[in-house]
């Protein structure tokens, strides 16, 4: 009996994207030419209170990265972002107020007035 493994794709993931928000970013994903591999999720230096969160599409994971599978969305997360990730759940909201990825960390401290950056 042939097994066969995917190198790279690790089953338990540090975040969790609710089917919302996988909904979307394949929406999103599917009118761009030419049509990514995945998204990325990360973490950034940056913002007033020190760290902001990245969303990006990349046509390939990068030497460091771990891919995780949602739904069939590969989304790719780096060495340094896992540990900041770790038990993260993003979403994506419609309301009156507007639209958007609202990420729920359960790692962070305290965020900035403006809500764009956080600390750890």
């Amino acid at each position: 009996m042939a097994t066969t493994t995917t190198p790279n794709v690790t089953k338990a993931a540090p975040v969790n994207l609710t089917p919302r928000a996988v909904s979307k970013v394949k929406e999103i994903m599917g009118s761009q030419n030419p049509v990514p591999a995945g998204l990325r999720v990360g973490v950034v230096g940056g913002g007033c209170s020190g760290f902001s969160y990245s969303m990006s599409f990349e046509n390939a994971a990068g030497m460091m990265d771990k891919t995780f599978d949602f739904d069939g969305l590969k989304v790719f997360v780096d060495a340094t972002s896992m540990m900041y990730l770790n038990g993260c759940s993003i979403d994506y909201i419609e309301s009156l107020e507007g639209a958007g990825f609202k990420f729920e960390n359960p790692n962070v401290k305290s965020t900035c007035g403006c809500g764009s950056s956080f600390q750890v």
